[in-house]
Parts: structure tokens; C-alpha cells; sequence
């Protein structure tokens, strides 16, 4: 259990989403999670934004963390030093995840004792590119299919874990593939599972190449895979 004033610290990683980070961060329902008995942080890790992205997190009273390096790893690498929470939440700065149900997530992580959940997106008509659908849908399969996990949805970017976990979990990669291998090693380390989530259209131009991006992901999986096997996990 959580004692009271535990603190949870939300970290979203952003590049160019003055479009998004308004409504990720309002959406953030910080009255319900007090009620809870939770303090909460938000950090942005930002990529260096000349849209006003830094300046609208921090009107909205965000902890902003500039980190010039480039790469999504990168930014949650740099985010999670800087997170002084019991329990780490993600998100991205889009809008396109639920930051409604933070509350509901961190609830379940604690009655049912896990460690680390993922999200399984459910996407609705038109949130989703059809392309970026079935990579995913490859990459999850071959993420299934190489390390034996249960796991639907492997390119997610809403997560809810225990910071005391980060030591067994962290990845090695800097890039997209960060959010792969941090699902990966937690199914394989920790108590860990996928839930489903709505998932809406992004605010803003997405930065993701899909095919190019796609293919990165693919490989290191295969990476992944034989770096742990010759480690004996």
C-alpha cells in the first residue's frame, strides 16, 4: 500500500506539441488523486520545443526539464532521474492517451500488487494510422513470439510502475526502442501486466516515421532477444 502523501510523478517527454501538452496536462484529475492521499509532480522532458511547449507546461505549474539530446529514450532516461515518485507515470504529450485514468491505473498497480502495467490501446475510428496499426500489430507479434510475453500492444506509451523497479527494467536504448524493451524487461523481471485503454487522434503533427521507425524496432528486438539469451534471461 501507498502511504498517505505518497508522491507520483507523471513524466512526459516532448517535442513541438504546443497542440497537445495543454490538454494532456488538464486532463491530469490532480483533485482525485489528492483525495487518494497522493502528492503529484509533472515533469516535461522537452526536446528543445520553438512552439511554446515549455511555456504552456510551465503555466500549467509542470516541472520542465530541457534535454537537448535526441531520442525518446533519451527523454524518459532524463525524466526518470529527475522523478522523485514512489510511482512513475507516462504519458505523451499529444493527448492521445487517457490521463483520466491515472487514478484507476495506480489503484489497480497497488490492490493487485503489480509492478508495472502497460497499456493495451484501443484505439478509436480514425486515432491511428493505418500503417503505424499494422507495424504495431508486427512488432507486438514478434515481441510475443521471441520472449514468450503476453504482451498485445508493444509500442504503448502509457505506463504506471514502481520507481523501486527502474533498477531491473531500465533499457538500454536511447531511441523508440526504449518503449519496447522497458514492456519487455518488466514482463520478464517483475510482476507486470496490459490493460486496455481508449486511445484518441493526436494533437499536432506526430513525429514517428512509421516505416523507418517500424524497421529500427524490428531489429532491435532481434538485438533484444539475443543479448538476453546470451545473458541466460
Amino acid at each position: 500500500m501507498l502511504h498517505a502523501g505518497a508522491l507520483v510523478s507523471i513524466v512526459i517527454p516532448t517535442l513541438e506539441e504546443a497542440h497537445g501538452i495543454e490538454e494532456t496536462i488538464k486532463r491530469i484529475p490532480i483533485e482525485e488523486l489528492k483525495r487518494m492521499g497522493l502528492d503529484i509532480e509533472v515533469i516535461v522532458v522537452d526536446g528543445g520545443s520553438m512552439d511554446g511547449t515549455r511555456e504552456i507546461a510551465e503555466k500549467l505549474s509542470a516541472k520542465v526539464v530541457l534535454e537537448p539530446r535526441r531520442g525518446y529514450g533519451r527523454a524518459y532516461k532524463t525524466g526518470f532521474s529527475h522523478a522523485r515518485g514512489a510511482i512513475i507515470v507516462t504519458l505523451d504529450g499529444d493527448g492521445s492517451y487517457p490521463s483520466e485514468l491515472i487514478p484507476a491505473l495506480i489503484k489497480f498497480l497497488v490492490e493487485k500488487g503489480f509492478d508495472f502495467i502497460t497499456t493495451e490501446r484501443m484505439a478509436e475510428r480514425g486515432s491511428m494510422g493505418a500503417l503505424r496499426r499494422l507495424g504495431n500489430t508486427w512488432l507486438s507479434l514478434t515481441a510475443r513470439a521471441l520472449f514468450k510475453i503476453d504482451l498485445r500492444d508493444s509500442q504503448s506509451g502509457m505506463w504506471v510502475f514502481r520507481r523501486d523497479v527502474l533498477k531491473y527494467i531500465m533499457p538500454n536504448n536511447d531511441g523508440m526502442g526504449f518503449s519496447e524493451e522497458i514492456k519487455i524487461r518488466a514482463f520478464l523481471s517483475v510482476k507486470s501486466i496490459e490493460v486496455p485503454i481508449p486511445y484518441r487522434k493526436r494533437r499536432g503533427k506526430s513525429k514517428l516515421k512509421p516505416f523507418k521507425d517500424g524497421i529500427s524496432n524490428l531489429i532491435y528486438l532481434f538485438i533484444l532477444w539475443f543479448k538476453l539469451r546470451s545473458a541466460g534471461r
